[in-house]
């Protein structure tokens, strides 16, 4: 397999802000000049539409979305907070690139350096997915992302400070915080929820029943269990998300709020359990030599593995993955929206960042690959290995065009589109049935590695996983439902985090365990640098000071939050001073208490180019 050319053709990119790339303070009258280079010389009022999930989805980020509008319009700004359903939003904004700004919590995965490059590099400006949604261009940046993946110890740390500032100052995003992840769980049939992350696979795997079979003998209602259940009880999860429920595609990103269903029915050849290391999985073992061009692994896959229809699972599979995850046509002719043909590549919208490590797959034999990354450091490369790898057999018959009632959608492969189901995945859970919009069932795969009695290389706690024989989730309405069905004895955990409001209704339940853990993934105000005025880095610093942090999370998450200034709060990356230290270290808020001091708000406008007309803020 090789990596197909960084340059895809200009039909199918967005075009670059390329005039902002690199600047990380301007005068205003440099501000005026930039506005007048890129066309953009408005007497009118500056106006911005917010994009969000509804409440019922999503129990903060539409209360953010209304907060952060009020600020705009006391700067005056005119703005309009639209909701959507989750999945279009999604839709709208990292696969169409439809919005001027949006709010919502990032999946997970933005926890190291490297998870930054295909957040924010330029190259991935025009693609789709979580690859830079922002159309964010910075050569400053671009160079500094590059270095960090070549670059070891101290040499390393000082360029991912030096990347972290430049996007403080940049704000291709405003980070608004880290929530904590609320979750009520019952103890009578597992435990271990308190050191389980259920955004991750590994979470559930790490799940332990309740005592032996004697002690599992009554569910929690005085119902005895009969005898199946004593011995492997079933593990029934409330959820409010039914987008799992629909579509068990893992290259749909806007079907995905996290990894945890799709890790558990596909296996990756590597594992991340503390999201610094990679530790083999479906891999047996690994050895990294340096080649010419990057470093080169050389990877011996488990013996016996199978795909949950029983066909063998082989080094070709894996081969086949990473060509596949590069460019879903396999390299045939897709027709675009304008009717043309173009041979180029079309890449799946997830897992780019981790995929485009790899240059080169070669199945040596049926059990060993060896794969060609790009110039990194092997701890970056291993990144690469945590993507799912997928079957042939089944993948292979979608690389054609996309359609959808007979007509065909430009510029997609089915691939893309299928909603996948059943899945034939290879994971320790295997497909039952699903109920769109109400349930997904899943059993316990026998044949998976974990089941082995001889299994080595995993965690001893891992061996003999899962510690149930069927896992169900269970879609309801709301948070406080979600709640109320777990304190009912009618699932055994919230299966997505709750909002602040449900703790109390949590606490008062003898039965249950509130269980907060503070998340990797955080809550973020995306701005569409394709669009002026958003095109200027200046604009989109001024604007990251209107936005209160500390109120946001006292009054939104009701203090269940953190606010950080920067995507890797949390993490040993972190320099000193951009900690939250009571305030934000780069763009503090121009005001006190949640309420603007409307005069610092207009000297900084002005300072960035812009002019205020009876209130109203307008172009130089």
């Amino acid at each position: 397999m090789t990596q197909p050319s960084t340059s895809t053709p200009v039909r199918r990119r967005a075009v670059l802000a390329s005039l902002a790339s690199g600047v990380t303070v301007l005068g205003s009258g440099c501000a005026s000049r930039l506005r007048a280079a890129t066309g953009w010389q408005s007497p009118d009022q500056v106006s911005l539409q917010i994009k969000t999930a509804p409440a019922d989805a999503d129990p903060y980020a539409l209360r953010i979305a209304r907060q952060v509008a009020e600020w705009f319009r006391t700067a005056g700004i005119d703005v309009q907070v639209t909701p959507m359903a989750e999945e279009e939003l999604l839709r709208q904004v990292l696969l169409n690139h439809d919005f001027d700004l949006f709010v919502a919590p990032t999946p997970a995965q933005f926890g190291t350096p490297d998870a930054l490059f295909s957040l924010l590099h330029s190259r991935f400006a025009g693609r789709q997915g979580w690859q830079n949604p922002f159309g964010y261009t910075n050569l400053d940046v671009d160079g500094l992302l590059e270095e960090q993946r070549r670059s070891t110890g101290s040499d390393r740390r000082d360029a991912v400070e030096r990347l972290l500032k430049s996007v403080a100052a940049t704000q291709p995003f405003t980070v608004v915080g880290f929530p904590d992840d609320i979750r009520a769980a019952r103890t009578d049939r597992f435990t271990n929820w308190q050191n389980t992350d259920l955004q991750s696979p590994m979470g559930y795997l790490d799940l332990n029943r309740r005592g032996d079979v004697e002690d599992a003998s009554l569910d929690g209602s005085n119902t005895p269990l009969d005898e199946s259940d004593a011995d492997e009880p079933h593990l029934e999860v409330v959820t409010t998300d039914e987008r799992p429920t629909q579509n068990l595609n893992p290259l749909a990103v806007e079907f995905r709020r996290s990894s945890a269903i799709m890790g558990l029915l596909y296996d990756s050849l590597g594992y991340s359990r503390n999201g610094v290391t990679v530790e083999p999985w479906l891999a047996a073992s690994w050895a990294f030599s340096e080649g010419d061009d990057g470093p080169v692994a050389r990877i011996e896959l488990r013996d016996d593995t199978v795909w949950h229809d029983g066909e063998p699972l082989t080094a070709s599979d894996v081969e086949f993955t990473y060509s596949f995850l590069a460019d879903t046509s396999l390299g045939s002719t897709i027709e675009t929206e304008d009717g043309e043909d173009d041979s180029g590549p079309v890449p799946a919208p997830r897992f780019q960042g981790r995929s485009s490590l790899v240059t080169d797959v070669r199945a040596v034999d049926s059990r060993t690959v060896e794969i060609q990354f790009v110039d990194c450091e092997p701890r970056v490369a291993t990144r690469a290995l945590t993507v799912p790898v997928l079957p042939s057999h089944v993948w292979a018959d979608r690389t054609g065009a996309a359609s959808v009632g007979g007509i065909e959608l430009g510029g997609a492969t089915e691939a893309l589109v299928t909603n996948n189901i059943p899945p034939v995945g290879s994971g320790p859970l295997e497909f039952v049935r699903n109920t769109p919009r109400e349930t997904l069932v899943l059993d316990r795969f026998d044949d998976h590695f974990l089941s082995r009695d001889d299994v080595d290389g995993v965690p001893p706690q891992l061996a003999d996983a899962p510690a149930f024989d069927r896992l169900t989730f269970s879609v309801v309405g709301s948070d406080m439902t979600a709640a109320e069905t777990v304190a009912s004895d009618d699932a055994d955990v919230t299966g997505t985090p709750l909002g602040a409001a449900t703790v109390p209704r949590i606490g008062r339940a003898s039965a249950l365990d509130l269980v907060v853990r503070r998340s990797q993934w955080f809550y973020l105000v995306g701005y569409n640098a394709r669009r002026p005025p958003l095109t200027n880095p200046r604009f989109r610093n001024t604007l990251a000071h209107l936005v209160d942090k500390r109120h946001l999370t006292s009054e939104v998450f009701k203090g269940y939050a953190q606010p950080a200034a920067s995507p890797l709060d949390g993490t040993r990356w972190l320099p000193s001073d951009l900690r939250w230290d009571g305030e934000d270290p780069v763009t503090p808020f121009l005001g006190t208490n949640g309420e603007l001091d409307v005069e610092r708000v207009r000297e900084a406008f002005r300072d960035a180019g812009f002019q205020y007309e009876d209130g109203k803020l307008v172009g130089g």
